[in-house]
């Protein structure tokens, strides 16, 4: 973007952190009242949590010296993809355009985790036991556990 004034630049890139932020958000909330009308409490209060913990685990994989460098890269390109305002499928577009966040996000979290030792993960989730399966599950770490 050559000629590009800076402020310009930086404006969008808060622009569209903040519509990735409220492309989350509504995501969030939308499931969690779809698990209010299916009368299920306890995963509930799981996915209530899931994000402030999901913010928590990626600073911290970022910051630990055991977590390799791949799945550190991984980390910080989900962060990246969520801040940027370019998405695969333009957020305007009800439904599609936030699921294709979702999608990006949990398919690099999948990727990155499975790279990491299943106990490093479990020693790093700050939340419930209820989200560290969740994120178990969707990872494919449950595996060494046989379930």
């Amino acid at each position: 973007m050559a000629g590009s004034h800076p402020i310009l630049l930086a404006t969008a890139w808060y622009a569209g952190l903040f519509w990735a932020a409220v492309a989350l958000a509504a995501l969030w909330v939308g499931f969690i009242l779809v698990l209010v009308a299916l009368g299920r409490g306890e995963q509930v209060r799981a996915v209530a949590r899931l994000i402030p913990d999901l913010v928590v685990l990626f600073r911290r994989l970022l910051g630990d010296r055991r977590v390799p460098r791949r799945s550190k890269a991984a980390v910080a390109l989900t962060l990246a993809y969520l801040a940027s305002p370019i998405d695969l499928v333009p957020d305007f577009i009800p439904v599609a355009g936030q699921l294709d966040d979702a999608i990006v996000v949990g398919l690099l979290l999948r990727w990155a985790l499975r790279r990491c030792d299943p106990a490093l993960v479990r020693e790093l989730w700050p939340g419930p036991q209820a989200g560290l399966t969740l994120i178990e599950r969707l990872a494919g770490l449950n595996r060494d556990r046989g379930t």
